[in-house]
């Protein structure tokens, strides 16, 4: 074989955790279930649906916000973290989700949005008031240049300067994303310790963990320093699309500061008693996987994170994939990382990189192959594609800022198919908030079942085999390579060795078997059979094998 790449992580710790390995499945609660009718999911609907996660063979579902908010940016800008929004329910309709999720064997992490709140939130309504009240330094404020103009160059993920100006203060204010989404200043000993006892109360009511939003934002400079230009040939539409601005900067000051790392050793020390965990989402185009490494690396951190390389629009090859393992295996190759090919704020990527069937099925089973844990979106088990939301129905002020370049997030947002044959696909017997397409009524939950060769049977049976090998779950990965097409590579815990070869191509490969007894596992995946130490793989094929004696 002609290795193009090799590599070799090494796992840190034998003992097994929950959330190591673990496969956890995203729920936008706006899209999932209605269950009053008035088009917006919401937690009883979460409930109503569990049996049906838990039929996935997943060990946990992520709830993005559910929270106090008036929904500016559709919950990620907080007016309350400790309640309910009305939309959504009640915590009693919270504690029903927690208790249902537990008797079927699920963990429950929630969406914490702690780099920045809504501007209805009390803490900002009180910093805005004058320039010296209790909370007055609760957020990023800044005095003005001498021209009247921000303090410095520092943008926003959507669009324009980072900073807004506030008549009451006569400063500017700090937003990384919407201008009614203030940034919390960080810096600040009692902004950390109210956030620090957000987590303490949904840790008390019952969850398992938190997904993190923005984990790499917290911390600004202090000094407030411009960031330096970013040139045009390391540009990339990783995190932001590439008409967004953004892109021209390289984000030296604005984020990824040293001093975040001390506020995540003070929120794992709070999650330990619970044996909770957290999976972080770092928003870097350059060096999101170098901070991935940093912000996992030993005990004291955070468990999991992800970054944004398999969310790209880039098609991943056996060359790409096995670059990207060289790389974690350099940066990051003492940290954990959470793999995803779809959420709430990308393209879905059955549409984003134009799979076939056959490539979806493999894309699939290699997620349940890599070493780290995964995240599954909803409806991507059903090979959900994007939907292309006309303007008039967008809802996603991204996608109504930079319309028609970049068109959104609301077209991996619309609800979730259940029933085939029913109103609304059996979302919601009132008018859904996005508009469900035919084609996805075709893709229903309903439809599937009794198709033996459907997306989500597959999904089911990648995710049971991912369970069985402990390998798979929690063990190293050696002897990444890539030939071709090809994309070959070993997953080792203790005794058991399986090695895993993919054919991420659409013509007949070959791959040749190390030396050994192999027994084929994964014939419910496809796997290849090899004969005389070579294994012929069709377009898109697994050979799936596991070391004998």
């Amino acid at each position: 074989m002609n290795s193009m790449t090799q590599t070799s992580v090494t796992g840190t710790r034998a003992q097994r955790e929950w959330w190591r390995g673990a496969v956890i499945y995203q729920i936008y609660p706006r899209s999932y279930q209605d269950s009053n009718g008035d088009g917006v999911g919401d937690l009883l609907g979460i409930v109503e649906r569990l049996p049906y996660i838990a039929s996935l063979g997943v060990d946990a579902v992520w709830i993005s916000p559910f929270f106090t908010s008036p929904m500016k940016d559709f919950g990620y800008d907080v007016a309350d973290y400790c309640d309910v929004d009305p939309m959504f329910g009640s915590l009693a309709d919270f504690d029903a989700v927690i208790s249902t999720a537990r008797a079927l064997g699920l963990k429950v992490m929630i969406d914490l949005v702690l780099s920045h709140t809504s501007d209805q939130h009390p803490w900002f309504v009180e910093s805005r008031r004058d320039r010296t009240n209790p909370k007055a330094n609760w957020y990023v404020w800044a005095d003005p240049a001498p021209d009247g103009t921000p303090p410095n160059n520092w943008l926003s993920m959507f669009g324009g300067s980072a900073w807004h100006w506030d008549s009451r203060r006569c400063q500017y204010y700090m937003h990384n994303f919407l201008t009614s989404q203030p940034d919390l200043n960080f810096h600040e000993p009692e902004v950390q310790e109210a956030l620090l006892n957000v987590a303490r109360f949904w840790l008390e009511r019952g969850v398992n963990g938190f997904r993190l939003d923005t984990i790499n934002f917290y911390v600004h400079d202090k000094q407030l320093r411009s960031n330096p230009p970013l040139a045009p040939e390391r540009r990339n539409d990783k995190i932001a699309p590439m008409v967004n601005p953004y892109n021209h900067q390289e984000h030296l000051y604005d984020k990824n500061q040293p001093e975040n790392l001390d506020f995540l050793r003070r929120l794992r020390a709070v999650m330990a008693p619970y044996d909770a965990a957290a999976v972080g989402e770092v928003g870097d185009a350059q060096r999101g996987l170098e901070i991935m490494g940093q912000y996992t690396a030993g005990n004291d951190l955070m468990h999991m994170c992800y970054a944004f390389e398999l969310l790209s629009n880039d098609h991943p090859s056996a060359s790409s994939i096995a670059c990207l393992m060289a790389e974690v295996a350099r940066v990051a190759g003492e940290g954990w990382a959470c793999w995803a090919m779809s959420n709430h704020d990308v393209v879905r990527h059955i549409s984003r990189w134009d799979l076939s069937p056959a490539a979806a099925r493999a894309f699939a089973t290699l997620l349940m192959c890599l070493r780290g844990s995964a995240c599954l979106y909803q409806g991507e088990e059903l090979g959900l594609p994007e939907v292309e939301v006309p303007y008039e129905d967008l809802q996603d002020p991204y996608g109504i800022e930079f319309w028609p370049e970049f068109k959104g997030r609301d077209g991996c947002r619309t609800p979730m198919v259940w029933e085939a044959d029913a109103l609304n696909a059996g979302f919601s017997t009132g008018r859904p908030w996005l508009p469900i397409t035919l084609e996805h009524h075709r893709l229903a939950v309903s439809a599937q079942e009794s198709d033996p060769a459907a997306p989500l049977h597959h999904y089911r049976r990648a995710i049971a085999f991912r369970h069985v090998h402990d390998a798979l779950m929690q063990g190293d990965i050696r002897d990444v390579t890539a030939d071709g097409d090809v994309l070959t590579f070993r997953r080792v815990s203790g005794q058991e060795e399986v090695l895993c070869a993919f054919n991420l191509g659409e013509a007949t490969a070959h791959v040749t078997i190390p030396e050994g007894r192999w027994e084929v596992i994964g014939a419910e995946l496809n796997s290849a059979a090899p004969r005389d130490g070579v294994a012929l793989l069709g377009r898109w094929q697994p050979c799936l094998l596991v070391r004998a004696g």
